[in-house]
């Protein structure tokens, strides 16, 4: 493997007709050799294996499941990331640190399944060993959070547990004496708020990491075998072969591929290293700005945790949270993932023709067919999973084949390839079989390291939610939500999506979706009558703008890093690209039944609204469709676009009527009046 043959620049400079480099040319990370980095393979292979056989032969009760998948995390955590961060050298003092926490893993992650009898017939009446065993567990939990998942989530954590004991029946009386009575509660003494959270099914091992300990480990398990075998590389180049040629043709395949990379990790950081080292560089070749290219990558990678199947654990959260069959959630997020993306596209198609620039040339692109004969066996897993769903199947089990068939195809494909080559340029057996070793490992090792940040997220989700159902705060955030609004349901969402930008600058996305829907999500139902389901799918959306709006856009922070720019240029021009995540939900508010059904012809029109109105927000935010859109028919379009969303069906059908034609006025334009107008 070369350098050149993996940068973009060198995909560009390539001799003419010859494709992008093959896919084992794309570099994947190899497992760490050193103590440390091989004990983390050899437990990740253990979990791996823990999870496979919970997930296709023998699910698990949660009281042994989910303990033990945290033991595996905490124990990988404490020895993946030293004290001082990753990339550190360890002094003896902090192997001895680190070495009690794993202990306490250890100790904390094999308490419950080998004393869950006698600790089921003592509910309530706990014992000094229970106690100390919680508190291990609550201080061993927040320590791997705070290494692996950041500051942020662990301060968010111990403040709620702060708020937890403020109140005169609390631990910390004064600290009562000065909160808010909106928010105020009786309080509880530490150790009744660590068995709590420790020893029942309202904490730590709550319905949060019960999804990460199941469903969503399966499916980054499949997004590991797919991206250590390739699959990464052929979803690039399919995008490039299908988009790179049209104008502005790699901000469009940056769009295409963060969307199908982004349906598989669900994490929308690991989009943006993934597809940004090949998407920004060309843009930047071919005129896009630094921050612009930055920006495009990382509202299309932030689309990746809206898109089906995984949705970076949403899909299992909502469907656990609201009874909704986790297929139906799949379904029903489709038609809203492809009006982000369709947004996304169409912002950067008009940046692409103001700016004046072309697509690459046909020579320096792959081709469909050559993609698609060397890798469409990343396809069939993908077709089999969809099939699986639809035939109603567990998620646990239908990931669980889904990885076999995979593995399964991809060992076929290289038997056939073996059999066909040369007798002298075969591979010999005992090299085979080292190579399907070095494989099997490194896709363990990832799956368990991409597994370590929502796991752990997910158990730290838990304490928040159990603290939250403790102290009755969810109701009290509601009465507040609700005075705030004064009943109107515009102002609540605006406090929604205030609440998630505030949240997101400490959590990452799945947990500030879990502390928010058990926040806001029994208001939004309730008192504002949203369907359950609609306010479950608004809030996830809104979780998401954390990653794209400034000041701490991470997505956009990791993106400016690869195009060498500054992080708040790039943060801007990401929240500008990612407008779909607030528009979006609008629609589902306004006219739900694109989400929850109805009569065909109501489902329709609904859909046909959001269509509509989403493309014609995104023209008066940039003020050009076809052509330049004048400031009057600017203003009477984002008139008619607010009209979509209208309780009356006149209102909507007037506005749509007038969008539609503003659109035809605006395409004629674009055929009379010169494309150097639209360039600024």
């Amino acid at each position: 493997m070369t350098q050149e043959a993996t940068t973009p620049e060198a995909r560009v400079a390539g001799t003419a007709g010859s494709a992008l480099p093959p896919i084992d040319d794309q570099p994947v990370a190899t497992v760490e050799r050193s103590f440390s980095g091989i004990t983390v393979a050899i437990l990740a292979i253990l979990l791996c294996l823990f999870q496979m056989y919970t997930a296709g032969v023998e699910p698990l009760g949660l009281f042994y499941q989910r303990p033990l998948h945290l033991l595996f995390i905490l124990t990988m955590t404490f020895l993946a990331v030293p004290l001082a961060g990753r990339g550190r050298r360890r002094t003896i003092p902090e192997w001895i640190l680190d070495g009690l926490f794993i202990v306490g893993a250890v100790i904390t992650g094999l308490y419950l399944p080998l004393f869950l009898d006698d600790i089921v017939t003592r509910v309530g009446f706990w014992t000094t060993t229970d106690i100390w065993v919680s508190g291990i567990a609550l201080l061993t939990l927040l320590e791997a959070c705070r290494r692996v998942v950041g500051n942020g989530i662990t301060v968010v954590a111990v403040c709620f547990l702060l708020y937890a004991m403020a109140g005169p029946r609390g631990e910390l009386p004064w600290l009562g004496a000065i909160v808010p009575d909106l928010v105020s509660h009786r309080g509880f003494d530490f150790n009744r708020i660590s068995t709590q959270l420790f020893l029942t099914q309202e904490g730590i091992f709550g319905l949060p990491l019960g999804v990460a300990a199941t469903y969503v480990f399966i499916f980054v398990m499949f997004g590991a075998v797919l991206e250590v075998t390739g699959a990464g590389r052929f979803f690039i180049d399919l995008a490039y072969a299908l988009t790179g040629s049209r104008r502005g043709g790699p901000a469009k395949a940056s769009v295409v591929a963060s969307m199908t990379m982004g349906s598989i990790t669900g994490a929308s950081i690991a989009n943006v290293v993934t597809t940004g080292p090949f998407t920004i560089p060309l843009m930047k070749r071919l005129g896009y700005k630094p921050s612009q290219a930055a920006g495009v990558e990382a509202a299309a990678s932030t689309g990746g945790q809206i898109t089906p199947p995984l949705m970076g654990a949403g899909a299992f959260l909502i469907a656990e949270y609201t009874g909704v069959p986790y297929t139906d959630i799949v379904m029903i997020s489709i038609f809203p993932a492809f009006l982000y993306f369709l947004t996304t596209f169409l912002f950067v198609h008009i940046v692409a023709v103001k700016l004046g620039l072309k697509g690459l040339p046909a020579s320096q692109l792959p081709s469909v067919r050559q993609t698609m004969a060397s890798g469409w066996h990343y396809l069939a897993p993908l077709a089999l999973l969809i099939w699986m769903l639809i035939l109603g199947w567990s998620p646990m089990r239908v990931g669980y084949y889904a990885i076999l068939s995979i593995i399964a195809i991809s060992i076929m494909r290289f038997a056939w390839s073996w059999l066909c080559a040369d007798s002298d340029g075969r591979m010999g057996m005992a090299r085979v079989v080292g190579e399907a070793v070095r494989i099997f490992v490194r896709i363990c090792d990832a799956a368990g390291r991409n597994a370590l940040a929502v796991s752990l997220a997910c158990a730290v989700g838990g304490v928040i939610v159990g603290v939250i159902g403790m102290t009755g705060l969810g109701l009290k955030f509601s009465s507040v939500m609700l005075s705030f609004s004064g009943g109107n349901i515009l102002l609540a969402l605006l406090l929604v999506l205030l609440a998630s930008l505030v949240l997101g600058f400490g959590l990452p996305v799945t947990a500030s979706y879990i502390v928010l829907v058990i926040l806001v999500g029994p208001a939004l139902s309730t008192e504002f009558g949203i369907p359950l389901l609609v306010a479950h799918l608004v809030v996830f959306w809104y979780s998401q703008d954390s990653n794209v709006t400034p000041p701490l856009a991470m997505a956009a922070i990791a993106a400016s890093a690869i195009a060498k720019c500054s992080p708040m240029e790039a943060s801007v021009q990401s929240w500008k690209f990612a407008k779909g995540l607030y528009i979006i939900p609008l629609f589902m508010v306004f006219n739900p039944e694109f989400i929850i059904g109805g009569p065909v012809e109501i489902v329709l029109w609904a859909g046909a609204l959001a269509l509509v109105g989403s493309v014609a927000m995104v023209a008066v935010l940039e003020g050009f469709l076809f052509a330049p859109i004048k400031p009057v028919l600017r203003g009477i379009l984002g008139v008619a676009s607010v009209c979509c969303i209208s309780e009356w069906v006149t209102v909507e059908a007037a506005g749509f009527a007038v969008i539609l034609a503003i659109f035809a006025w605006n395409g004629m334009q674009s055929r009379t009046e010169p494309l150097k107008s639209a360039r600024v």
